[in-house]
């Protein structure tokens, strides 16, 4: 069965699996890249059983793909970034392989500057994805495979295919409340881990408190350049590697934002930014 840890690109999916990894999957709390080996991401070209030639054929198989790799009573967390919305008819997930999700979202007008830094975008195109219904991700790595295809579509569809789900329970976070809540905002993840798991033990309070400091951003960022990171992607035409954890909680698009690409993002997502509590003008 499996658990999502599901989000936008660039909006903490990889700060989120960082303390869930240290929690889950070490002993004391103590964070280290390996263990995000326990949580990979779908759709893969390590979780599928062919070649696969086209974005159609890649949607088709995502169901039974989930159904060759995690069927049976064991919780398998994964990383996505696909949407739950379909894909010419194909859905991504259903509650035979799914016990549950963890969704986080972030504020549009900081993804956007990180989604800049990360893919060395211009705001323009960067815009462009985020409104997007037809936006996609796919990275080929042999023979013209399709398998690691992920159906974005805008970023305000995104969040809502899955904050709207019905077919399992999923638990909705703001990526801003990982950092204004820190300590409730991580318990309330295990405390839910827990609970779809029907794992009754009691908390870990040291481990819990650990987990959460050694994924600090602060500390992923160090580890980031005294280790390297292999999420890093290079920049165009260049072997020089984008640091992966730039900015973060200091990523702040009141200082950073052109005013025009602010009024766009403010204009496109005003029913959004206030369903969400985010601070708009």
């Amino acid at each position: 069965m499996i658990i999502w840890i599901a989000s936008y690109p660039k909006s903490g999916n990889t700060y989120l699996r960082s303390f869930i990894a240290s929690y889950y999957f070490s002993k004391k709390g103590k964070f280290d890249f390996n263990l995000l080996l326990n949580i990979l991401q779908f759709p893969s070209v390590k979780f599928t059983k062919k070649n696969i030639s086209s974005e159609l054929e890649a949607s088709k198989s995502w169901i039974y793909n989930q159904e060759q790799f995690f069927s049976g009573e064991k919780v398998h967390f994964i990383k996505t970034h696909n949407t739950l919305n379909n894909y010419k008819g194909n859905e991504f997930a259903n509650n035979k392989q799914t016990l549950g999700a963890i969704y986080i979202v972030r504020d549009p007008r900081n993804v956007i500057t990180s989604m800049k830094n990360h893919y060395s975008m211009s705001y323009d195109y960067a815009y462009s994805k985020l409104i997007d219904d037809n936006a996609s991700l796919l990275e080929k790595s042999r023979d013209n495979d399709h398998s690691n295809f992920t159906f974005l579509g805008s970023w305000s569809e995104h969040y809502k295919s899955w904050k709207m789900s019905k077919n399992f329970k999923t638990l909705f976070l703001k990526y801003e409340d990982l950092e204004n809540y820190k300590y409730d905002s991580f318990k309330k993840i295990v405390t839910f881990i827990n609970q779809l798991k029907n794992d009754k033990s009691k908390i870990n309070e040291k481990k819990l408190i650990n987990s959460i400091n050694s994924t600090s951003f602060k500390n992923l960022r160090n580890k980031e350049e005294i280790e390297g990171f292999e999420e890093s992607i290079n920049l165009q035409n260049s072997d020089q590697k984008v640091r992966f954890f730039n900015l973060g909680f200091n990523n702040r698009w009141e200082k950073i934002l052109p005013k025009e690409i602010l009024e766009k993002l403010n204009n496109s997502f005003k029913k959004d930014l206030s369903d969400l509590e985010y601070y708009y003008e």
